[in-house]
């Protein structure tokens, strides 16, 4: 029997709301199908299975908030039949009930109750009203039902929508958040930080170039090109791509940098572009715009929120020329890019003007130190001077 538990899809999330099953028991399975939506404070994430089986019992119902890591539904592993997990089940219950008593007084732990329990205690909702509820931000606990037994229609949800209740405030929930997140950052991880002007003439020129050879919906912006080389750049210094836990340094199985989107309304997300280094311009350019339309519209996958290895941030189209950021934990390093600015610069013993972007690298000093930090922003800088090969 394989337990599914909620995953963590991002170092400010304890816990998620269910919103939907897209599976029943009896349901085949395999590793990347979508099986539920997960409302978090900052979107509503299509969650992906990671194993192969056949759903057994689905845990949680919709509408349950549960936190990180409790176990939301069952499969039968490949090969493996009902009896069987009725057995482990009941293996499971029996080493529960004989295990030893603490000599001392705890406090008991709450009884689960069966799913069938569960299911009835709460609000019976139909799922036009249910779905309308979630897109309002109402609390159908709050709701009182009209419809048979007091089940909860969708008259009922327009009805306390228009009786002033107030929407949830998704911004709100976002920066406490990401408050929560970037103060342990701050309390448990030693930063340091590093920043150099990387000079953009060669880049800019090659681009441009580039560009007018594409219709519009194909042209590709700078911020793809600084995205690549920070992918690139981390082949040769795997020390900043990956997490720190449980003490140690575990490296990234690949390099998947989480973009910072900034979502309207306030706040941020950083879903991951998995295999950047591998990923050509044009396709990391259609895979930017669509994470930043997705996220915008609150439309991601777990895959996306669970495992960037390292975060990049472009405040560029913001007006500033310098970021300090803060490292997203369990990750060990965020590279950070300004405005592309036309400034002064010497090149080949001649004052010229020349667009010039300053890259920023905030570091993890348990995993690394100053001197690997310099030779990545270096790399990235030698990188940008050779387009081409990007």
């Amino acid at each position: 029997m394989i337990e599914f538990r909620l995953p963590s899809l991002g170092a400010d999330m304890d816990e998620g709301k269910l919103v939907q099953w897209n599976v029943k028991p009896g349901d085949p399975v395999k590793k990347g199908d979508v099986v539920a939506v997960v409302d978090t404070s900052k979107s509503a994430i299509d969650v992906e299975i990671w194993d192969e089986g056949t759903v057994w019992e689905l845990v949680q119902a919709p509408g349950e908030t549960v936190p990180v890591g409790t176990v939301i539904a069952r499969l039968l592993a490949p090969g493996e039949t009902t009896a069987h997990a009725e057995e482990e089940r009941q293996r499971r219950l029996t080493a529960a009930e004989t295990a030893p008593v603490p000599a001392t007084p705890v406090e008991a732990p709450a009884i689960a109750r069966p799913p069938a329990a569960a299911v009835a205690s709460r609000p019976r909702i139909s799922p036009a009203a249910r779905a309308r509820a979630e897109a309002l931000g109402l609390d159908v606990a709050a709701i009182a039902g009209t419809g048979p037994d007091g089940a909860i229609l969708l008259e009922d949800v327009e009805r306390r929508a228009t009786e002033g209740a107030q929407p949830r405030d998704r911004g709100a929930e976002m920066r406490r958040a990401i408050a929560a997140a970037m103060a342990r950052s701050k309390r448990e991880i030693p930063h340091y930080y590093l920043a150099t002007d990387i000079p953009l003439g060669r880049a800019s020129r090659w681009l441009a170039s580039r560009n007018e050879a594409h219709p519009v919906s194909q042209r590709v912006l700078m911020a793809a090109l600084l995205l690549k080389a920070v992918a690139v750049a981390l082949r040769r210094h795997p020390q900043l791509n990956g997490h720190y836990t449980d003490g140690a340094f575990r490296p990234g199985t690949g390099i998947h940098p989480g973009v910072a989107i900034f979502i309207r309304g306030g706040g941020l997300i950083a879903p991951a572009i998995h295999d950047a280094d591998a990923q050509g311009l044009d396709e990391l350019m259609r895979q930017l715009a669509d994470l930043a339309a997705r996220a915008r519209s609150y439309s991601l996958r777990s895959s996306e929120l669970a495992d960037p290895t390292i975060t990049v941030t472009n405040l560029g189209d913001q007006g500033v020329e310098l970021v300090h950021g803060v490292i997203n934990p369990p990750q060990v390093a965020l590279v950070g890019f300004g405005r592309v600015t036309d400034r002064p610069w010497v090149d080949q013993g001649t004052l010229i003007v020349t667009p010039v972007v300053t890259a920023t690298l905030a570091a993890d000093h348990r995993v690394s130190d100053g001197h690997v930090g310099a030779a990545l922003l270096d790399e990235v800088a030698r990188l940008l001077q050779d387009p081409e090969r990007l």
